[in-house]
């Protein structure tokens, strides 16, 4: 099933416990990557959309694999926060109380910063995977205001997983959006994350090896105990620039 990595093939990424994966064909010569485009670094609008992709996929990840399903705003009252290296602070004070409130124990998390349509003052998004009561929130936020919700109404069939993937659909979008209109530094100064999340909770990844796509998707398909329910190739994308690449999830 191996090949190896000096080796033409295809190197799969499978993450199981948020039920997808990913891949592509690495030539003799070629670093091992799980998707790309080629010539990006070169093209920084091009260098930027790629983190941004890469950037989302970490955070579909790990809310899947944690399953985060409840997304909630923590919002400043006044005097308004306007200092993304304080807004860290306080966000990072707020989770280690809530953490303490909630019994002690570690506890999974993402949160991304917005900034308010008047570019200046932030708030805050985040997805939590167990309920808390919104009272709770509040008094350990001590800042303003929040809200929070179970984002349970995608359907009969649909459970946690898929909510997990609502949710990191939300948050995604504000990663997504740091990229586009942060020329000037003011979500994210040098140095700083666009998103975070709680410690120890990164997905296992499991690396697949083999000669074929197929041959690739079929191992990965016996690890997952079925064949996925969603695909997407490379070779559906006219113009793709990279090595054909390969992108699957399980609705679990």
């Amino acid at each position: 099933m191996s090949v190896p990595s000096s080796g033409p093939g295809w190197s799969f990424s499978l993450y199981p416990a948020a039920a997808e994966g990913g891949g592509c064909f690495v030539g003799s010569h070629q670093p091992e990557r799980s998707t790309g485009t080629r010539g990006a670094a070169a093209d920084p609008e091009r260098a930027a959309a790629e983190a941004a992709r890469r950037a989302r996929a970490t955070v579909r990840r790990y809310c899947a694999a944690n399953g985060l399903n409840r997304l909630g705003t923590l919002t400043y009252g006044p005097p308004r926060c306007t200092d993304p290296a304080a807004l860290r602070a306080h966000v990072a004070g707020f989770f280690r109380d809530l953490r303490d409130a909630l019994g002690g124990d570690p506890l999974p998390y993402v949160w991304v910063p917005e900034l308010h349509k008047d570019g200046v003052h932030f708030h805050v998004h985040f997805a939590v995977g167990r309920f808390v009561p919104a009272g709770l929130i509040r008094r350990t936020w001590g800042r303003g205001y929040v809200s929070i919700k179970l984002l349970g109404d995608l359907g009969v069939g649909a459970g946690a997983l898929e909510e997990a993937r609502r949710a990191a659909g939300y948050l995604s979008k504000y990663v997504a959006k740091s990229f586009d209109d942060d020329g000037d530094g003011v979500l994210r100064p040098k140095g700083l994350h666009r998103f975070d999340v709680g410690q120890g909770f990164t997905p296992r990844t499991m690396v697949i090896r083999g000669a074929t796509r197929a041959e690739v998707i079929e191992h990965a398909s016996g690890a997952m105990g079925g064949p996925p329910d969603r695909f997407w190739s490379s070779s559906e994308v006219e113009d793709w620039q990279g090595p054909p690449a390969v992108w699957v999830q399980w609705k679990g």
